[in-house]
């Protein structure tokens, strides 16, 4: 079964010994270069995503506009995304012990930024690589919550979804 990372989990690639990224930094901020038009009355939020090589050889990595998706609210609906102050990361190599960062700014209603889902496909040496897809939201904290603790955002909160999601598939006996 299919799970999707939580922000700020690190996703590595099988296919790519040694290389992983993830999806964090998920704030709300406005981008440096001022607002597009297109995004009046909505709130801005960033995000970064981050390569890392902890392998032995360096790997050319892309990762632009196209193959970063980001989807808001409960019926996951497209983010506006700011492509003009967003930076990408097109055609480096990342070498060992080496990382690149995307940042991204995008921009929804602020009702539907409490659910926040960000798909990526990184293509590493002009191979696509598998999607991958992080959950988090803004005022979602990042740190790992334990069995019974109390869940940011309430009973229906997000964290709280995914903490008892967690906690379901690691008891004995769960389906999936």
């Amino acid at each position: 079964m299919y799970e999707p990372n939580v922000v700020g989990d690190w996703q590595e690639y099988d296919e790519h010994a040694g290389l992983r990224v993830r999806v964090h930094r998920l704030e709300q901020a406005e981008p440096p270069r001022g607002r597009d038009d297109a995004a009046e009355g909505l709130t801005y939020f960033r995000l970064r995503v981050t390569v890392e090589n902890r392998g032995t050889r360096h790997f050319g990595i892309h990762l632009e506009d196209g193959q970063i998706d980001v989807r808001i609210g409960p019926d996951g609906e497209g983010a506006f995304v700011d492509w003009r102050n967003s930076q990408f990361v097109e055609g480096f190599d990342v070498h060992p012990l080496r990382r690149a960062t995307a940042v991204l700014y995008a921009a929804g209603p602020e009702a539907a930024l409490s659910q926040i889902d960000v798909q990526v496909q990184l293509r590493v040496d002009d191979e696509w690589c598998d999607r991958r897809l992080w959950t988090g939201g803004i005022g979602v904290h990042e740190e790992a919550i334990g069995a019974g603790a109390h869940c940011p955002g309430g009973p229906g909160g997000l964290a709280h979804q995914v903490s008892n999601f967690l906690r379901d598939q690691a008891e004995p006996g769960a389906t999936g």
